[in-house]
C-alpha cells in the first residue's frame, strides 16, 4: 500500500474551522470570561476525551493480542497520537482556572462547615499540585501513544516481530496508568467544579462515555475512509458488525455506570451529594437528563440489537453520528449546568469553542496520518485482519 497523500483540503477546512471557533471563543474570553471559560472546558473534555479513549481501546487491543481489529488501528493509533496538542489547548483553562474552581477562591458566604470542608481538602485541591497532576496525565498519554504510533510505523518501513512484541507489552503495562490517568483527570477537571460533591463512580462514568464516542468516532472514520491508499476499503461487514457489538456492550456500560451513581447517591440522600442530581436532573435541566437517557441508552439499545443493522455501512454511520450528538449533550450537562442553573440556554461560545477545539483535533489528525500508510502494512496479523468473518 501507498502512503496517503490526500486530505489537503479537508485537513485545511478543519484547521480552518479551528481557527475561527478558537478565535473567536477568544474574543468570548474578552466579553465574558468565566462563560466563556466553561464552554471552552465543556468541549476541550469532549475532544480530550475521545482521545485519551482511543488510547485506552488501542491499549487494550494489544493487552489481548487481537488479530481482528489490525485493519483499524491505524486510525485509532493516530486518533490518540493527538493528545499532545491537548496539552496545548489546556493553557487557557490553566490560565482562567480562577473563573472555573471555587476551590482556588472559596466565597466568603459559603457555610462555616463547607468552607471547614474546603479547608480540608487544601493539600489536594490546590493550584501547584493541581498543575503537576495535569502535567503528569499529559505526559503519561503523551508518551505511550507516541511511542505505540512509531513503533507501528516503523514496522511498515522494517517489518520486525519485535515491535508488535513491544506494542503488547506497552500496551497492556500501561494501560493501567492511562485508565488511572483519565480518572483522575474527571475528577480534576470536572468533578472539582463542584468540590463538595463526591462520587465514587463519577470517573468510570466519564470515561464510559468517551470510550463510547471513541468507538463511534472510529466507526464514522470507517465510511469516510474510502478511497485509494485508505483503510476503510478494507473494512468489512463483519469489522462492522463487531464495531458495532462494542458499540452496543459499551452504550449498556455507560447506562450502568449512570445508574449506578445516580442509585448510590439518591439513596444515601447525603446533602452534599444529592444537589449535583437536583440541578441536573430536576427544573429547567429535566429535559437534557430524560433526552440523555434515551438517546446514549434507550435508542442505542433496541436499533443495535439487529445484526443487518450493524453490518450496513451507512446505517452503522448513522448511528455513530447519533452517539457522537449524544455524547456531546452530555459532556454540556456536565459542565454547564454550574455556570447557568436556571435555563438551558446553548451560549455562542460553547458553538464557536466546540468547533474550534474540533477543528484543531480533526486537522492535527490528518496532518499526522498524512505521508503514511493508513494500514499497519506489516503487521504480522493483518491478513488474518483482512479475512475476517464471524
Amino acid at each position: 500500500m501507498e502512503r496517503f497523500t490526500g486530505g489537503r483540503l479537508p485537513l485545511l477546512a478543519s484547521a480552518a474551522v479551528g481557527a475561527v471557533g478558537l478565535g473567536v471563543t477568544g474574543l468570548g474570553f474578552a466579553l465574558d470570561t468565566r462563560r466563556a471559560l466553561f464552554s471552552y472546558l465543556f468541549a476541550f473534555a469532549y475532544w480530550a476525551g475521545l482521545a485519551v479513549a482511543s488510547l485506552v481501546l488501542l491499549g487494550a487491543w494489544h493487552a489481548s493480542k487481537a488479530r481482528w481489529p489490525v485493519v483499524l488501528r491505524r486510525m485509532l493509533e493516530t486518533m490518540a497520537a493527538t493528545l499532545p496538542l491537548f496539552a496545548v489547548l489546556f493553557i487557557p483553562i490553566l490560565a482562567g482556572a480562577s473563573h472555573l474552581y471555587l476551590w482556588m477562591d472559596p466565597h466568603p458566604s459559603l457555610a462555616e462547615k463547607d468552607l471547614k470542608k474546603l479547608d480540608h481538602k487544601r493539600p489536594f485541591l490546590n493550584l501547584p499540585f493541581w498543575v503537576v497532576r495535569s502535567a503528569v496525565y499529559f505526559a503519561v498519554w503523551s508518551v505511550v501513544g507516541e511511542l505505540l504510533l512509531r513503533w507501528s510505523r516503523r514496522q511498515d518501513e522494517t517489518g520486525e516481530l519485535k515491535l508488535t512484541k513491544w506494542q503488547w507489552a506497552l500496551g497492556a503495562g500501561a494501560l493501567p496508568a492511562v485508565a488511572l490517568a483519565m480518572s483522575f483527570a474527571s475528577l480534576d477537571w470536572l468533578m472539582s467544579l463542584e468540590p463538595l460533591f463526591v462520587s465514587t463512580v463519577y470517573g468510570l462514568y466519564w470515561f464510559s462515555g468517551a470510550f463510547v464516542g471513541a468507538l463511534a468516532m472510529l466507526t464514522l472514520s470507517t465510511t469516510l475512509a474510502r478511497g485509494p491508499n485508505l483503510f476503510g476499503e478494507f473494512v468489512n461487514d463483519s469489522h462492522r458488525a463487531s464495531l458495532g457489538k462494542f458499540l452496543f456492550a459499551f452504550s449498556i456500560f455507560w447506562a450502568y455506570m449512570a445508574y449506578s451513581q445516580f442509585f448510590l447517591i439518591w439513596i444515601a440522600d447525603l446533602p452534599h451529594e444529592v444537589p449535583w442530581y437536583i440541578l441536573r436532573a430536576k427544573g429547567a435541566w429535566e429535559p437534557v437528563a430524560l433526552f440523555i437517557v434515551g438517546a446514549r441508552f434507550l435508542f442505542p439499545f433496541l436499533v443495535l440489537l439487529s445484526r443487518p443493522f450493524k453490518q450496513h455501512r451507512r446505517t452503522l454511520a448513522g448511528m455513530a453520528v447519533w452517539l457522537l450528538a449524544a455524547h456531546t449533550v452530555d459532556t454540556w450537562w456536565l459542565v454547564v449546568p454550574v455556570v447557568s442553573p436556571d435555563a438551558v440556554r446553548v451560549h455562542w461560545a460553547d458553538v464557536s469553542a466546540f468547533l474550534g477545539v474540533g477543528g484543531a483535533a480533526v486537522a492535527f489528525t490528518l496532518w499526522r496520518l498524512r505521508g503514511h500508510a493508513t494500514l499497519p502494512v506489516r503487521d504480522p496479523y493483518l491478513h488474518e485482519s483482512l479475512g475476517y468473518d464471524k
